[in-house]
């Protein structure tokens, strides 16, 4: 069957899709990082191919947060407040209970041909309706009031699912993007009265096997706030089989759930080890992460590797390194050159990523950096949670190294549009975490899509790609039984050697080598590293749960429900 005739499907399932974060576009501030960059793809793709899906998420009225410099150039954090044009108001007004208390909800519309994603509505508590304390539901994306952040849970799950009614959309699937829209799944066993009828259409992602990732809260604090929909304590702790004092939200997910995926083979294997003595836990599938190819691809990039043009390649690499060296220039005074070989390490920085890794040695730090023979230009970048000091602290140590060298630095704004620069503008695609730590890690897939050569260690979706020394070079394997200091000396003992001895002697003195990886990469990160490959994944093995199927009358771009400028419920 060809994806015209799947999307003309009577048999395809309406899909509620409901996120914390949603990456769109650079200035709509719904997002911090991997979560929100993988749910913008899917979005992107499912409306390409006219899934029949509508997106849930919270309007957060100062986003994540702002990354820019001190004085010292240093790390500081901005809370600034928002405002968007362009979402429409549904002009509904529904009650929430948060902490036995009413709460006011409204949403906004983002259409479908704003930005070519599935129809999207946004939560909002921010109404003159409520007191300032549930305002602040919606203010800051991961809040660190635990409260707060249980609060915008209850907002997304139980206020998601009430708009839709309002909406008069009846999903036949409703997906949870990571554990965060739990109470989600308690509303719904109220209003369907089994736990079977709820796992019939309830599906869960499952993105991380970090602590941070999969919380655990008080479950006394949790019935208090009315995370669970007002459902006795007692038949909460029957149902999910959590007695004890400590709730599990990702727990809670997989036993409530009817099927729930992990986001890469490797992450599944982990997954199914994290979890195997924990019963009635759901089946979880692996549908490896991806990234919509159409947003985050290089067409010039695309047709030169497939017309094997490689004096475009070259002049193509070079143009989109010049551009991103002007804005390094303008935020650190450091001055690139383009015919130099660039390693660019952005992601997320927490601590078993390793943003200072090629650190642990210093003497050999410095020499790799000193080579005249082989100059290398090394550029960090990555937002930090915001309360996390520690992470804050390796960021900032970068920017003091960085000082001491006129070919390193620290960037500050990790967003979407400076995370496309700097994949077009890498020549080395650096990935260090721990392994069995990184889930998926989708930013070395839009590197590839622009020219970049992987080097990381082999985990999450690196092992799907790999073909070492051919499309990435990857790192060998430590023992996992060894220490973390252990498996951090020999990462990065074989990465200064795999640096000093394979890449840079490669790329300078056997370029016609270095570009035929890059065209191998470019050849092998698509189909199967394009969103449009998962989000079909996700309708043929995550969305096919045995239902009744009630199909929407308009086409699945149609199915968002306008709401009259008047209407107050």
């Amino acid at each position: 069957m060809d994806s015209t005739t799947a999307i003309a499907s009577e048999r395809m399932p309406l899909v509620a899709y409901f996120s914390m974060e949603y990456a769109f576009v650079q200035y709509l501030k719904t997002y911090s990082g991997g979560l929100g960059f993988l749910a913008g793809s899917h979005m992107r793709s499912a409306y390409a191919l006219q899934q029949p899906m509508v997106a849930v998420g919270i309007l957060w009225k100062y986003g994540y947060y702002d990354q820019v410099h001190k004085a010292d150039q240093t790390m500081d954090v901005l809370f600034m407040e928002k405002h968007y044009s362009f979402l429409q108001p549904t002009n509904l007004r529904f009650q929430i209970q948060i902490n036995q208390s009413p709460v006011w909800v409204t949403a906004y519309y983002l259409p479908p041909t704003a930005f070519g994603t599935v129809p999207t509505y946004f939560l909002s508590t921010d109404l003159p309706e409520n007191d300032y304390l549930a305002q602040t539901v919606c203010h800051r994306l991961y809040d660190p009031n635990p409260e707060t952040r249980i609060a915008s849970s209850i907002l997304l799950g139980i206020g998601g699912a009430k708009l839709l009614e309002q909406l008069q959309f009846k999903p036949d699937v409703y997906h949870m993007n990571e554990s965060h829209p739990l109470p989600l799944a308690f509303y719904l066993l109220r209003q369907l009265g089994s736990l079977e009828a709820v796992r019939e259409r309830l599906v869960f992602t499952t993105h991380t096997p970090e602590e941070a990732g999969n919380p655990r809260s008080d479950c006394r604090l949790l019935d208090r706030m009315g995370f669970f929909d007002n459902l006795p304590l007692e038949d909460v702790q029957r149902i999910t089989g959590m007695y004890d004092e400590s709730f599990n939200w990702a727990l809670g997910a997989l036993r409530m759930a009817g099927r729930a995926n992990a986001v890469s083979k490797r992450h599944q294997e982990v997954s199914q080890q994290m979890w195997q003595g924990a019963p009635d836990v759901c089946p979880i599938i692996a549908i490896t992460n991806a990234q919509n190819h159409q947003f985050w691809g290089d067409p010039v990039l695309d047709t030169a590797a497939a017309a094997q043009d490689d004096a475009t390649l070259l002049s193509r690499k070079r143009a989109s390194k010049q551009v991103l060296f002007e804005l390094v220039a303008n935020q650190t005074g450091d001055l690139y050159d383009p015919t130099v070989f660039t390693i660019v390490w952005a992601r997320r920085f927490a601590g078993y990523k390793r943003a200072d890794l090629l650190l642990s040695d210093p003497a050999r730090f410095d020499r790799l950096l000193t080579n005249p023979k082989y100059p290398v230009q090394i550029i960090w970048a990555g937002k930090p949670y915001p309360f996390d000091y520690a992470s804050i602290g390796t960021f900032d140590r970068l920017v003091h190294v960085s000082k001491q060298y006129t070919n390193c630095s620290v960037l500050v704004g990790y967003e979407l549009y400076l995370s496309k620069l700097l994949k077009q503008g890498a020549d080395l695609w650096l990935n260090t975490p721990r392994l069995t730590r990184e889930a998926s890690g989708t930013s070395g897939m839009t590197a590839a899509m622009n020219g970049a050569i992987n080097c990381s260690t082999n985990d999450g979706w690196i092992p799907e790609l790999a073909r070492s020394g051919e499309n990435s070079f990857v790192l060998p394997e430590a023992n996992l039984a060894w220490p973390a200091h252990q498996q951090d000396d020999f990462d990065a003992e074989n990465l200064y050697t795999l640096l000093e001895t394979v890449i840079l002697p490669m790329y300078y003195e056997q370029p016609n080598q270095w570009l035929q990886r890059m065209k191998n990469s470019l050849h092998d990160i698509l189909p199967y590293f394009d969103a449009d490959r998962m989000a079909r994944e996700y309708y043929e093995k995550l969305y096919s749960l045995p239902q009744p199927i009630h199909m929407a009358a308009a086409k699945p771009r149609e199915i968002a429900v306008r709401v009259p400028s008047d209407a107050h419920i």
